[in-house]
């Protein structure tokens, strides 16, 4: 194993190829919050899908961003009715937010076909899914196509959304506070297949240094 001095790393860019077995990228980028993302077409119907690139990227309005590689249905919905809910993906649901990622056609309902039960939002029309711990309604700030250093289409479209509405399932509020650990969520970590839970087991505390 390499010491991670500057002479001994296995240094490549990414232009000329990794000459690894799988690019890296996604294992060293790790673990990864999964943007599991519910919308609602023009037409009223639902959909549900994983989003692999995703995390909070604000507090103060809490704003929260996903990356679609292409014009996906969870694009063009959000786009089209200027919205879309975060729901959290946990361990007991991990396999029915898999089934979500299925290439499906437009007129699936991801809901029906995981066995999961889409209730209204709030204050946006797209669904939330009804068994997950916690849930983000939000409205669309942004869309922005990604473009690399020469200026090319990357085809990936990063969508920013503010939070509009908050869902906790009570279940998860200890002494006013949301039990992360309780709640077991999962995250990438990894290559094709690869995903991590949290747990009690993994917790640990860190108080910032104040001066």
């Amino acid at each position: 194993m390499s010491s991670g001095s500057a002479g001994d790393t296995h240094f490549y860019e990414p232009s000329a190829g990794h000459r690894l077995p799988h690019d890296p990228f996604k294992a060293i980028v790790a673990p990864r919050p999964i943007g599991w993302i519910s919308t609602v077409d023009p037409d009223g119907r639902p959909n549900l899908a994983p989003y692999s690139y995703f995390n909070a990227v604000c507090d103060v309005p809490p704003m929260i961003l996903f990356s679609s590689n292409g014009r996906k249905d969870t694009l063009r919905n959000a786009e089209a009715t200027g919205c879309f809910v975060w729901n959290l993906a946990t361990r007991p649901l991990a396999e029915r937010m898999n089934e979500t990622s299925a290439p499906v056609a437009p007129d699936v309902d991801e809901f029906v076909r995981a066995g999961l039960t889409a209730t209204p939002s709030r204050l946006v029309p797209a669904p939330r899914v009804a068994e997950s711990p916690a849930a983000l309604e939000c409205r669309v700030l942004q869309v922005i196509p990604l473009a690399d250093l020469d200026g090319a289409s990357a085809d990936h479209f990063m969508v920013v959304g503010q939070v509009v509405g908050v869902h906790i399932d009570p279940a998860y509020l200890r002494d006013g506070l949301f039990d992360t650990a309780a709640a077991q969520p999962i995250l990438r970590a990894g290559y094709r297949g690869d995903y991590a839970t949290i747990d009690a087991a993994n917790m640990f505390e860190l108080i910032r240094p104040t001066s």
